[in-house]
């Protein structure tokens, strides 16, 4: 069955403390990868940006972000690359798709990833 994605209104309005009714978890598993996915890179962008002093474009970030770690000859920055991209091709499905199977478990690998890519990230 599709995803109904006006449910992502219903779990704006929870977050908010404004809603009448409580969000479906379908919306909330969707939501947690697409959050998963952000912790992971803008904290990743930011370590660019701060701690290597990269200016990072506005257009195509994501990519940019994810191949400066790729493309890095440090086995963990790879790592942390790969990981993103990972992130990314979840958090994809997750806002894009009308279907996503096995859910719950996408939901688990993609909070799994988040925090390690952030672990890596504190390693570097």
């Amino acid at each position: 069955m599709s995803f109904n994605w006006s449910e992502y209104l219903d779990l704006a309005q929870q977050l908010a403390g404004k809603a009448s009714i409580s969000a479906t978890q379908e919306s909330r598993l969707r939501s947690a990868i697409s959050r998963a996915y952000y912790a992971a890179f803008i904290q990743a962008r930011n370590r660019l940006r701060d701690g290597d002093s990269l200016s990072i474009p506005l257009d195509r970030t994501h990519q940019y972000v994810i191949t400066k770690f790729k493309n890095s000859p440090e086995t963990l920055r790879q790592s942390i690359g790969k990981d993103l991209s990972r992130l990314r091709v979840n958090r994809n499905r997750g806002d894009y798709d009308d279907t996503v199977p096995k859910l719950p478990e996408l939901t688990r690998r993609s909070l799994k990833l988040a925090a390690q890519v952030i672990s890596n990230l504190q390693r570097l």
